[in-house]
């Protein structure tokens, strides 16, 4: 592996590094390293900032569901059971669509339950259940995710007022809060959470410090927050110096 991979994989593991971790990290010259974080900065690999240097993680289109479904399972999994204890029987529960909401419906299926989703797969997958009552709210189908968007969907979402509603996100962060690659997923997203008495945002770690073009929401707009305990440390700082929404770290071995 040459001296730029192994800058790339020492970023993945760190959130922000300054060049003087490089050096310690690569035990060559601050020279070095600058010359080196040149040529990545050329080719778009990474963000430059005072503080630092980030991996550039700014994500232009949704990731489709199949493309999604293998990855971080054990999180999601971790991330959904944990979701789930969160939910009184009888309430009335908002899920976003995804990979991770699937993984929440899962853990569902024996409370009694009025869930009402954007996604295809879990609302034909929770119509099976008869004590589970079902509304999809409709409209036209995004084909990357197999959910409704448009403004069908968010005028059902503005009129209700659940007892909790459970968002997902490609990615987030304290600074830009949550973000997505498409304005009509914005704004169904924030419509989603709006009159919950309750808004949980469910994303595992790998998914932090990265962002796309429309922001959702900021973090402190949420009441809650779940995600795995590989959340590097000094993020976990930052949530508990500088931020009123509540973060639940899982295991990710609580499978």
């Amino acid at each position: 592996m040459d001296r730029l991979d192994l800058i790339l994989e020492y970023l993945k593991q760190h959130n922000l590094v300054t060049v003087e971790e490089l050096v310690q990290a690569l035990s060559v010259s601050a020279a070095t390293i600058r010359r080196d974080l040149i040529k990545l900065d050329e080719t778009g690999v990474i963000s430059r900032t005072h503080g630092g240097v980030t991996l550039n993680r700014f994500i232009p289109v949704q990731p489709t569901t199949s493309e999604k479904n293998q990855r971080n399972l054990r999180e999601k999994r971790a991330i959904a059971k944990a979701a789930a204890r969160l939910i009184e029987p009888g309430s009335t529960v908002l899920l976003d669509a995804g990979t991770t909401m699937l993984e929440l419906a899962r853990e569902l299926t024996h409370m009694p339950l009025r869930v009402i989703t954007s996604d295809l797969h879990i609302a034909l997958f929770l119509s099976e259940f008869k004590q589970i009552e079902v509304t999809i709210v409709g409209g036209r189908i995004d084909d990357s995710s197999q959910s409704c968007i448009g403004e069908h969907g968010r005028v059902l979402l503005r009129s209700i007022y659940p007892d909790i509603a459970f968002i997902s996100c490609n990615s987030w962060s304290l600074e830009k809060g949550i973000t997505t690659p498409t304005e009509e997923k914005a704004g169904l997203k924030r419509d989603l959470i709006t009159n919950a008495t309750r808004s949980v945002m469910l994303a595992d770690s790998s998914k932090y410090g990265k962002w796309s073009l429309f922001r959702v929401a900021q973090i402190d707009e949420l009441t809650d927050i779940i995600t795995d305990n590989q959340l590097p440390l000094d993020i976990q700082q930052k949530f508990i110096d500088s931020c009123r929404t509540n973060l639940i770290l899982v295991s990710t071995n609580a499978t």
